[in-house]
C-alpha cells in the first residue's frame, strides 16, 4: 500500500510539474488554441478539446473563442440620400473563423473590435448615404396601428415617400460589404443589425410632420373606402327592398285575383240559381246608391230601370 501511495503521489507531482512547466495545456470545447514559439506560430490551430502537449517554456498557447461574439459599435451621424442627418447605432455578431490569421492580424478581441469598427461603420455609411431616410426607418409600406391588437394599414400611393428597399435590405447590404473585408483578419461576420436610429433636432420635426401627413392620407383613403362601402351596402339594401316589395305586391295581386275570381264565381252561381231575383237585388242596390230625397229622375215607362217602381203604385 505504501508503494502504491508513493506511485500515486509521484504521478500527481509529475502532472503538477507538467502543468506548471507548460508541457500540458487543456483545450475547452468553446476554445481554440494557436501555439507560438518565440512569438512565431507553430503548426495549425488546435480546435479539438482535451489535453495537449507542447514544449515547455519556449512555446506558448494562445486561446481564442469558438463561440459567437458580439460587436456593439458607437452611434455615428450619417447623412441620408435626401440630405437628412441621422444617428445610426449598429450591432453585429461574429466569430473567429481562422485563429492563426486572427492572431497574426489583430492579435486579440480588442484588436478585432477596432477592425470591425472600421469595416462595419464604413459599410453602414455607404448603405445609408445611398438611400433616403424612410428606407432606413421602415421595412415596407405599412403603418402599424394599435398595441394590443396590431392592425396593418398598407400604404402605397398614399405614402409621401413609398418604401422601395427598406431597412432590412439596407442591413443586408451592410452585411454583404462587411463580409468581403472581414475574412482577411480571420473573422467571419454572421449578422449585422441596425439597433437604433435617432434623428438630429433639425430632422425630427420634419419626420413628425411626414408621419402625421402619411397617416392622414391613409385615414382619408380608408374613410373614402368606407364611404364607398356604405354606398354599396345602401344600394344593395335598396335593391333588396324593391325586390321584396315587388314580390309582396305580386303575391298580394295573386291573392286578390284569386279572391275576385272566387267572388265572381259565387255571384255567378247565385245569379244562375235565380236570375230574376238577382236582377231585382242589384236594381234595388242601384236605387239606394243613386236616388235620395233630393234626387229628381225622369224615366220612360218602358225603361227597365223603372219597371220595379211600377209595382209600388207610384202615381201622381
Amino acid at each position: 500500500m505504501k508503494i502504491l501511495s508513493k506511485i500515486i503521489i509521484g504521478l500527481i507531482v509529475v502532472v503538477i510539474v507538467a502543468f506548471m512547466s507548460g508541457l500540458i495545456y487543456v483545450v475547452d470545447e468553446t476554445k481554440q488554441v494557436v501555439i507560438t514559439q518565440f512569438g512565431k506560430p507553430i503548426g495549425k490551430p488546435v480546435i479539438s478539446a482535451g489535453l495537449h502537449f507542447k514544449k515547455p517554456f519556449i512555446q506558448q498557447a494562445h486561446y481564442f473563442e469558438k463561440r459567437l461574439l458580439e460587436w456593439d459599435g458607437d452611434p455615428n451621424q450619417i447623412p441620408t440620400k435626401d440630405k437628412k442627418y441621422i444617428w445610426v447605432d449598429t450591432t453585429a455578431r461574429w466569430k473567429i473563423s481562422d485563429a492563426l490569421k486572427f492572431l497574426q492580424s489583430v492579435t486579440n478581441e480588442m484588436g478585432a473590435h477596432a477592425r470591425l469598427d472600421d469595416i462595419i461603420n464604413s459599410a453602414t455609411r455607404d448603405a445609408i448615404t445611398s438611400h433616403i431616410l424612410v428606407e432606413a426607418v421602415r421595412n415596407s409600406n405599412r403603418i402599424i396601428e394599435g398595441e394590443e391588437e396590431a392592425t396593418e394599414i398598407i400604404v402605397t400611393e398614399e405614402a409621401i415617400e413609398p418604401v422601395k428597399a427598406g431597412r432590412e435590405k439596407i442591413e443586408n447590404l451592410i452585411l454583404e460589404k462587411a463580409q468581403k473585408l472581414a475574412p482577411q483578419y480571420g473573422i467571419e461576420l454572421v449578422d449585422v443589425r441596425i439597433k437604433r436610429i435617432n434623428y438630429v433636432t433639425e430632422v425630427r420635426k420634419k419626420v413628425y410632420e411626414r408621419m402625421i401627413a402619411e397617416r392622414k392620407r391613409a385615414a382619408e383613403r380608408y374613410r373614402s373606402e368606407g364611404q364607398g362601402r356604405r354606398a354599396e351596402i345602401a344600394g344593395q339594401r335598396e335593391k333588396e327592398l324593391k325586390l321584396i316589395t315587388s314580390q309582396a305586391y305580386k303575391t298580394a295581386q295573386g291573392i286578390k285575383g284569386k279572391a275576385d275570381a272566387q267572388t265572381i264565381q259565387i255571384y255567378a252561381q247565385a245569379y244562375a240559381q235565380d236570375p230574376a231575383f238577382y236582377s231585382f237585388l242589384k236594381t234595388l242596390e242601384t236605387y239606394q246608391d243613386t236616388i235620395d230625397e233630393d234626387t229628381t229622375m225622369i224615366l220612360s215607362t218602358e225603361s227597365d230601370y223603372y219597371k220595379y217602381l211600377k209595382g209600388f203604385g207610384v202615381t201622381e
